[in-house]
């Protein structure tokens, strides 16, 4: 069971007008094999699958209880974004590499890049290639 099967249920069992509402009669309502959802709910009252009578809507608590839970686990990140100007620190990847992976002139081969590094180490590739398209379109030649 995934929160947004999770929320579908929910909404399906909301919905529905009946005050006793049994998987044959939710199975209708959704389009869904009884069986399935006794399966799927199980996750909730694992007696659901050998009585075939219980009320679905004293799951209600439970299925609000989990799909709570879940939205509390997924943090948002922030979005990186890379400003031109820090992009402008460094003159072509090489330098880049020299000022990130460098130390006392040195390679330290046990740094780990960043998203944000990765991420700006892309913009500096790009705008890289871009100059040498640039200079071989002058040139009359097809850039590689």
């Amino acid at each position: 069971m995934n929160k947004s099967q999770a929320k579908k249920y929910l909404h399906e069992i909301n919905k529905a007008k009946p005050k006793h509402l049994t998987s044959d009669r939710l199975s209708r309502e959704m389009g869904i094999y009884p069986e399935i959802i006794r399966e799927q709910l199980s996750f909730f009252e694992p007696m659901m699958l050998m009585d075939l009578d219980i009320n679905i809507r004293d799951l209600v608590p439970a299925i609000e209880a989990y799909i709570e839970e879940e939205e509390a686990k997924v943090e948002k990140k922030p979005r990186v974004v890379i400003r031109k100007s820090e992009v402008e620190q460094y003159n072509s990847v090489s330098d880049f590499v020299y000022q990130k992976f460098t130390i006392n002139g040195l390679v330290a081969r046990d740094i780990v890049l960043t998203e944000t590094d990765l991420k700006m180490l892309r913009k500096i590739v790009e705008e890289e290639l871009q100059r040498v398209a640039k200079k071989n379109k002058k040139r009359g030649k097809k850039a590689r």
